[in-house]
């Protein structure tokens, strides 16, 4: 984990394949996707350029309630999120927030231990699905 909770993991495909294959990951574990922003369309009606970068709000109350209940605050850092992103090379990206660090950022108490671990273990693996 990053001194900023910011967990990246380079992709192996396009940021567009790495989106259809995030959003088939989530689909797979019965994630609720909440919204898909795409900041590329939104530079792009400004007459701005922007290269590929979509954010992905997705989620399952039974998860992240757990978290509010504890601390109400972790409410601002819910839905979970991930970010593709082209960098100037080329390369996708895939980024999201480490769960262990919106914990701290919080103040989660040890009840909210489990719920923060299984989000862990299930971003970790819904990145390299999308990005392999």
């Amino acid at each position: 984990m990053a001194d900023n909770g910011l967990v990246s993991v380079q992709s192996n495909v396009s940021a567009s394949t790495t989106v259809d294959r995030l959003l088939e990951a989530l689909a797979k574990r019965k994630l609720t996707v909440f919204a898909r922003v795409d900041h590329s369309a939104g530079a792009a009606t400004a007459g701005l350029k922007l290269r590929p970068t979509e954010l992905v709000i997705f989620g399952n109350p039974q998860g992240g309630t757990a978290l509010m209940q504890d601390r109400q605050t972790a409410g601002i850092d819910l839905p979970l999120k991930a970010l593709v992103w082209e960098a100037a090379d080329g390369t996708a990206w895939l980024a999201y927030n480490d769960p262990a660090w919106l914990a701290q950022r919080h103040g989660l108490g040890g009840a909210s231990a489990p719920a923060t671990q299984a989000m862990a273990a299930m971003l970790a693996a819904v990145a390299q699905e999308a990005t392999k």
